[in-house]
């Protein structure tokens, strides 16, 4: 990701850059077994430079090593947008359509073995479909070459509990399942 890698880090193609404090382009290993893909950096990641390093981090890693075995080193972990937008909102379909040129070459460097889509917001853009979480998690689809499992952002499951946790845990079964 060499030449890319600074221009994405000095990215203005959106305005989004005017009020982040960094782009976060998530970091790992080239050709892992799994990319961790999610929506955009809160305010700890726009601090700390690194996708999910907040609370739901903890528990979606904790939940990928429990199922899959993989621990968040082993993993390439980063966002379809990649600076925070404004309180945390959702990303704009224009910052979306800005960053997709980041994320197409992401995937083409990195070549996971299988890529995670976390939350609706992430998982809408890369399989570019208007389908809510409920029809599209747990579900093995093809993103290019690669296979791709979309599951609940783990926001959510900090919010409402068990049966999200319970639903994301089914989710990455299915992930460990495609990854023997």
């Amino acid at each position: 990701m060499g030449l890319a890698l600074s221009e994405m880090a000095t990215c203005t193609r959106c305005s989004l850059s005017e009020t982040r404090q960094r782009v976060v382009i998530g970091s790992g290993p080239l050709r892992p077994a799994l990319m961790v893909i999610g929506e955009a950096p809160g305010k700890n990641e726009d601090e700390g430079g690194e996708p999910f390093i907040g609370r739901s981090g903890q528990l979606l890693f904790r939940l990928i090593e429990e199922e899959t075995g993989l621990t968040r080193s082993q993993c390439f972990v980063t966002n379809v947008v990649k600076c925070r937008p404004p309180q945390n909102r959702t990303p704009r379909a224009s910052e979306l359509q800005a960053c997709r040129p980041w994320i197409d070459e992401q995937l083409r460097e990195v070549l996971p073995k299988i890529i995670l889509a976390v939350g609706n917001t992430a998982a809408q853009s890369l399989f570019a479909t208007k389908e809510p979480m409920g029809e599209l998690h747990g579900v093995v689809r093809m993103l290019g070459a690669t296979k791709a499992v979309a599951t609940y952002h783990p926001a959510a499951a900090l919010r409402q509990g068990n049966s999200v946790v319970e639903m994301m845990r089914q989710d990455l079964q299915t992930v460990s399942k495609e990854l023997l």
